[in-house]
């Protein structure tokens, strides 16, 4: 007789909704993630974008009505909640807000949140480190010629299927850094060309996302004035990610949204390599603890941060291992092994992970933009799987009744749907997708 976790395992190329039999309740393991992420750590990368902020303000007009801080609406989507239930002929529970991190500034994408802030965390070390800048400037300096020059003798790289790359290329760039982003196989033709547009090197890979990362550190390694951004083992990434959960709450009071025990906060993120939806999930469970409840969606054919997880092996699963292609129209998840350090921190915190098939991504599409008048790219689209089967498994009916929640109590909850890519898709290619079917 199988356990639910081998069953998921076994099925990992199917649809499914898999429930995570390592979960904790956050008191319980909340002073063991201090040791690892701290609030005072999430507090210090918070100041640090907004010490950036008048750089920000300065370099990206886009964010002069937010005074250069990178931030995205929080929006309640009834009619595509009623356009799912339509669909699925179902009752779906609770609010339905969009996260709209589709449409952050500068990069459209979650990746704005920790690619940005690791950058902007190397250039401040470097300027620091050779008084170039103290705490105490006005950081608009940073888009100085000086500082641009002094920056050009420094390379910045990472390995990426595509957003991540976006946030580190346009960023960097306009620092004035040397940059190359190594891309996978996965990446969209229109997000390579946007990059070398911006002055970008992009060196491309015919294998995957793991050999674009792996060239990537090869390549920064060898040169001693260049910078890796390690979107599986980032500590940086991870806090610039963790910082969007306080800014959400603030977003929650201002519509004097509750969070307890009997108004639950459920959030629901697409996942790669795990680093954003890890991030997020993290940082909302040190302000919420148990009353939030975090799922992440995958593409059944490169469910890798559930492999990770389920299988204990983290970062040496490979989902090609378990018999799933790793192929997948969702780009932006086209990741067949998850980060170690994600899968390891969300073993105890993450409820769950949905699998859906690349046919429904673009069906999700198609419904948001003419339920709502939304675009976003298709595999930001994968959280609508949990959203449309939040109780419809079996299993996952069940986890809401072991954490004492009621279908009434499950009335009253806020389910947010963690947009995290799509307002940069140029509009033929958005064409293209909308008359996608598969």
């Amino acid at each position: 007789m199988f356990s639910e976790n081998e069953k998921a395992i076994e099925n990992i190329k199917e649809e499914q909704c898999w429930i995570n039999p390592f979960k904790l309740s956050f008191e319980m393991i909340k002073g063991v993630t201090e040791l690892v992420v701290s609030d005072d750590d999430i507090e210090d990368a918070k100041e640090r974008l907004s010490r950036f902020a008048p750089f920000i303000k300065k370099v990206f007009p886009e964010t002069e009505n937010t005074d250069g801080i990178i931030e995205s609406p929080l929006r309640e989507i009834p009619r595509m909640q009623k356009a799912l239930e339509e669909e699925y002929q179902t009752e779906l529970p609770g609010r339905l807000f969009l996260k709209m991190d589709s449409h952050l500034a500068v990069a459209g994408s979650v990746k704005a949140r920790g690619g940005i802030y690791e950058v902007l965390k190397h250039a401040e070390d470097l300027a620091l480190s050779q008084g170039k800048i103290s705490l105490s400037d006005n950081y608009e300096k940073f888009a100085s010629d000086e500082m641009r020059e002094f920056f050009k003798q420094y390379t910045v790289q990472v390995g990426s299927t595509g957003n991540l790359g976006m946030s580190i290329g346009i960023m960097s760039a306009a620092l004035g850094f040397t940059v190359k982003i190594h891309m996978s196989h996965d990446a969209k033709k229109w997000k390579k060309d946007l990059l070398r547009s911006r002055g970008v090197e992009v060196i491309e890979y015919e294998s995957d996302y793991s050999l674009a990362v792996s060239e990537g550190r090869k390549s920064s390694d060898l040169d001693p004035m260049s910078y890796f951004v390690d979107d599986e083992k980032s500590v940086d990434l991870f806090l610039g990610y963790a910082v969007a959960a306080g800014r959400l709450k603030k977003q929650l009071d201002d519509k004097s949204i509750t969070v307890d025990g009997k108004h639950p906060l459920i959030v629901i993120i697409p996942a790669g390599v795990g680093g954003a939806p890890g991030g997020i999930c993290y940082g909302l469970k040190r302000i919420f603890g148990d009353n939030v409840h975090c799922f992440f969606a995958e593409p059944s054919n490169c469910a890798s941060v559930l492999l990770g997880i389920a299988t204990q092996k983290f970062e040496k699963a490979n989902v090609r291992d378990f018999g799933a292609s790793g192929k997948t129209e969702a780009d932006g998840l086209a990741c067949a092994s998850p980060s170690s350090f994600v899968t390891r921190i969300m073993t105890n915190l993450v409820s769950g992970i949905f699998t859906v098939n690349d046919g429904k991504l673009y069906d999700y599409m198609r419904h948001l933009i003419t339920s709502e008048n939304i675009r976003i790219e298709p595999s930001s689209c994968a959280m609508f799987e949990g959203v449309a089967n939040l109780t419809a498994y079996e299993n996952s009916a069940e986890y809401f009744k072991k954490q004492g929640i009621s279908k009434d109590i499950l009335k009253n909850s806020t389910v947010i749907a963690w947009a995290t890519g799509g307002s940069l898709v140029p509009d033929e290619i958005f064409t293209e997708y909308l008359n996608t079917y598969l």
